[in-house]
């Protein structure tokens, strides 16, 4: 349902049930999704897809041209899933040529004043505190929290499950299912009430928690750390998944508190 005062592109494709408050800016090459609604003095730029059932709240801008001198107006997308939450002046920009695109997955919270950066990848049901900020090319897992006021630097990946602490500099990886906290960010224990919320076992819990004991308390080095893990460690999808992600990283991970 259109209000007065909305402009909509006639190119832009929205679905009927989709409800726009007034003031708010449509553009060309968009895409909006079955019961959708989206607040005043909204911006939704050309090359937007949006999902069903989201919410869009007053002032966000979504698909701004990347801010990157090495853009030169490549088509490229945003792309936002189903049934996320997007809150009061969250901004986020197209990609560039790199991936072509910036993802937000399905159930996300991205709580107000967040910025969502080139070519970033956020995944399913994370939640990104007030006025987090994302570089270009950060790729943030499923069920992932990042505190308030995180900041986290291009390229930086962070794990599946994971929690930071409000305020944190992210400038390596964080692994999954840890919480990452103190100054600067270090390793401070496994996300274990993050994960019991979440249906894990206690017996899943202790598992990923011998993973860690190698990697951050047995004062090996990581490559040490691994091979011992592998050979010490029974193959779970939770082990197998820390160490395909810390073998992955090109940044590396945070340290130990102890480092």
């Amino acid at each position: 349902m259109k209000q007065p005062l909305t402009y909509i592109h006639p190119d832009a494709k929205i679905a009927h049930s989709v409800e726009i408050d007034p003031f708010t800016r449509i553009d060309k090459n968009v895409v909006i999704g079955e019961g959708t609604t989206i607040g005043s003095n909204v911006t939704i730029l050309e090359g937007v897809r949006i999902g069903k059932n989201c919410r869009i709240f007053p002032g966000a801008v979504i698909g701004a041209i990347p801010q990157d001198l090495k853009f030169k107006g490549e088509d490229s997308l945003v792309t936002i899933g189903d049934s996320t939450t997007i809150r009061e002046f969250v901004t986020i920009n197209r990609g560039t040529v790199s991936k072509g695109k910036t993802v937000v997955g399905d159930n996300c919270l991205l709580m107000a004043y967040c910025h969502v950066a080139h070519d970033c990848i956020v995944g399913n049901n994370v939640i990104m505190g007030n006025a987090t900020q994302l570089a270009g090319e950060v790729e943030i897992s499923d069920y992932a929290i990042l505190g308030g006021g995180t900041l986290v630097h291009q390229f930086t990946r962070i794990g599946a499950h994971s929690m930071t602490q409000g305020g944190s500099r992210v400038s390596k990886d964080i692994p999954p299912f840890i919480t990452a906290g103190r100054e600067p960010i270090s390793y401070a224990g496994i996300n274990s009430i993050g994960l019991r919320r979440r249906g894990f076992t206690n017996e899943q819990i202790n598992e990923i928690q011998d993973v860690y004991r190698y990697i951050y308390q047995s004062r090996m080095n990581t490559t040490h750390a691994l091979e011992r893990i592998q050979q010490k460690l029974p193959a779970t999808k939770e082990r197998d998944e820390i160490i395909r992600f810390i073998k992955d990283s090109s940044r590396g991970i945070i340290k130990g508190y102890f480092e």
